[in-house]
């Protein structure tokens, strides 16, 4: 099997932009690993496996429902890659956010083993 290249990542990005779960969880391995970018330890909040990272990722977008990566950049070294997008969302409570960021990427077996994302600490933003 080949090894993602920006395309990937392109169709990956797309995924998250539509929230189109099904299609993210399909490009990622059934051990994938979410760090999320806040948490209680030194990678944040980690997800694994395909159940904890498909919950981890939906309740993301439910925390806020216009989430979206825009003006994304993606880079493919052998089995690493990384997005660097600006992450633009609204909380349900109003508060909205805008922050540049980085996904860090390890591949396996043509998918993505492991999803560390990397976010600005910015304040919020007018909505």
């Amino acid at each position: 099997m080949s090894q993602p290249d920006t395309a990937f990542l392109q169709a990956f990005s797309d995924a998250l932009n539509r929230h189109d779960i099904d299609a993210v969880m399909a490009m990622m391995t059934e051990d994938c690993v979410f760090h999320a970018i806040a948490g209680p330890d030194l990678q944040g909040k980690s997800f694994v496996g395909q159940a904890e990272v498909r919950e981890g990722l939906q309740n993301a977008w439910k925390t806020a429902p216009d989430a979206c990566w825009v003006d994304a950049e993606h880079h493919v070294i052998g089995d690493k890659g990384f997005t660097e997008s600006t992450y633009k969302g609204t909380t349900t409570d109003g508060v909205r956010s805008e922050a540049r960021m980085i996904d860090a990427f390890t591949f396996r077996d043509g998918k993505i083993a492991v999803k560390n994302a990397f976010r600005k600490n910015r304040p919020p933003v007018n909505a």
